[in-house]
């Protein structure tokens, strides 16, 4: 099982062209899609979030609801807002994903994986291995990206994908979700992420863990509490072509 970000996919490509690409769109796809049911479902989960937010955290964005574009015009600022704080919401991945499929769907975005995913994944598939993707990023963002891949659509190969409606990423429930969904147990899964807590919580969920260092990015520092997790560079590590098992 995978992570993304940092792990199959370059943060870069995340944080430079995603998540510029929804920012500047936000507000403009609510105004054409609103009405549409998927869509009223993510803005009334942000309209409830936000309340929950707004007794503790003062900077938040206003939220009105006297007409129909002061409201579409709320949820646009608190997308912002969001977006500028790193927040893995749900409602907020949802609604990126959404943006996206319509910028893979033009030709004006790509999926950015490293050179050695695609080989790895046929690799894995040959010695009937399940392939499965768990992202804070949606379900619908996760296919959108491996299906428009720099590799080509991967999707193929991808037996299940899993995001935070299966639970938070640094929670070791959601990883023991993720095993009886897939009819496995913990200990026969490999979760490969490049962030610690995450490791940290399929660890202590049962899972088999590889820390993914890539090129550019070094192994941070431990803290009081951390997992140690064997590192790798490289797909190319992972279930090597001579490896038996």
């Amino acid at each position: 099982m995978l992570d993304i970000e940092g792990t199959t996919t370059p943060i870069d490509f995340v944080y430079g062209t995603l998540f510029p690409y929804a920012r500047a769109r936000a507000e403009d796809f609510l105004s054409r899609h609103h009405e549409s049911d998927d869509v009223r479902a993510d803005l009334e989960a942000l309209r409830q979030q936000r309340a929950a937010e707004a007794q503790l955290i003062k900077d938040l964005p206003p939220w009105r609801e006297d007409s129909t574009s002061a409201r579409l015009a709320s949820a646009a600022a608190y997308v912002q807002w969001l977006m500028d704080h790193d927040r893995k919401l749900t409602a907020l991945k949802s609604l990126q994903g959404k943006i996206w499929e319509a910028g893979y769907r033009g030709g004006e975005l790509r999926g950015v994986v490293y050179p050695d995913v695609g080989p790895a994944f046929a690799r894995w598939r040959r010695m009937n291995k399940i392939i499965a993707i768990f992202s804070s990023g949606s379900v619908l963002a996760q296919k959108l990206l491996f299906a428009n891949s720099t590799a080509g659509d991967l999707t193929p190969f991808i037996s299940a994908y899993f995001d935070t409606t299966t639970g938070p990423k640094q929670d070791e429930q959601s990883y023991r979700r993720i095993a009886t969904s897939l009819g496995l147990s913990p200990d026969a899964i490999l979760f490969i992420s490049d962030t610690i807590p995450e490791l940290d919580a399929a660890r202590r969920a049962g899972m088999a863990t590889l820390q993914c260092l890539r090129p550019g990015t070094s192994k941070p520092s431990s803290r009081p509490g951390d997992l140690a997790h064997r590192t790798i560079r490289s797909f190319d590590e992972v279930f090597p072509e001579t490896d038996s098992g």
